[in-house]
């Protein structure tokens, strides 16, 4: 899993244990993006596609870990196969983009509250004056592991930079989104999953972080995913 805009794998919460108790037979596992969380003294490019490599090389050793914790036969099975990517955000391009370059390492692909050019305009993708507030709730978070002032600014520049190009990837995919978002309009999860004729699901009350406004409905849907990741139609709002 992928969180956005200068935020880390701590800002999950208690999300992360209700959807390991939801799929006790996955290990759900969260990555940081280059400048934040445990990658926070780290520069973050200014190219959401230069920071696959930071991204990537995380995912390794947290799939031998979580393998070495599975006792037979599920340790038969293996974890080290194409994963199922969420991302939210900021997250949703490192998603996407990871999926098109090396699709044969996804499974599924997840997009929460999301946004990719050149399918909506700026506008509708970054609505800057409603981030202070959100910002400030994650205080305790970043004086732990503190975003540089440089890193915010170089993580919000490639995500204002970042464009899809080409297909879409070539993964199953969803698109999900809340139609309370203050931060990122809900008409950017409805353009996308239009322009690539994917499922689209919507929360009808949840802000930004869906994880957080609705953390029920959000395993709800990642458990049908899991169990059905070739089917569509899933429902929508």
């Amino acid at each position: 899993m992928l969180r956005g805009l200068t935020r880390e794998q701590a800002h999950w919460g208690d999300f992360v244990p209700r959807l390991q108790r939801a799929q006790p037979h996955s290990a759900v596992l969260c990555l940081d993006l280059p400048g934040a969380g445990l990658l926070h003294c780290q520069p973050c490019p200014l190219q959401v596609a230069a920071m696959l490599p930071a991204v990537r090389a995380q995912l390794p050793p947290l799939l031998a870990a979580a393998q070495a914790k599975r006792p037979p036969p599920t340790a038969a099975a293996g974890v080290a196969g194409p994963v199922r990517l969420l991302g939210l955000s900021m997250g949703g391009m490192l998603a996407s983009a990871w999926a098109q370059a090396f699709p044969q390492e996804v499974a599924a692909l997840v997009l929460v509250n999301t946004s990719l050019r050149p399918y909506s305009g700026v506008a509708d993708r970054l609505r800057l004056a409603n981030h202070a507030d959100v910002l400030a709730q994650w205080q305790a978070i970043r004086q732990a592991r503190p975003v540089s002032t440089a890193n915010a600014l170089r993580q919000l520049l490639a995500a204002a930079r970042f464009q899809h190009r080409g297909p879409p990837p070539a993964v199953p995919t969803w698109v999900l989104h809340s139609a309370g978002d203050a931060l990122v309009s809900p008409r950017c999860s409805v353009a996308l999953a239009a322009a690539w004729a994917v499922p689209r699901l919507c929360h009808p009350s949840a802000g930004h972080d869906l994880p957080l406004d609705a953390p029920d409905w959000l395993v709800q849907q990642l458990v049908a995913v899991a169990e059905a990741p070739l089917v569509g139609g899933l429902g929508r709002c």
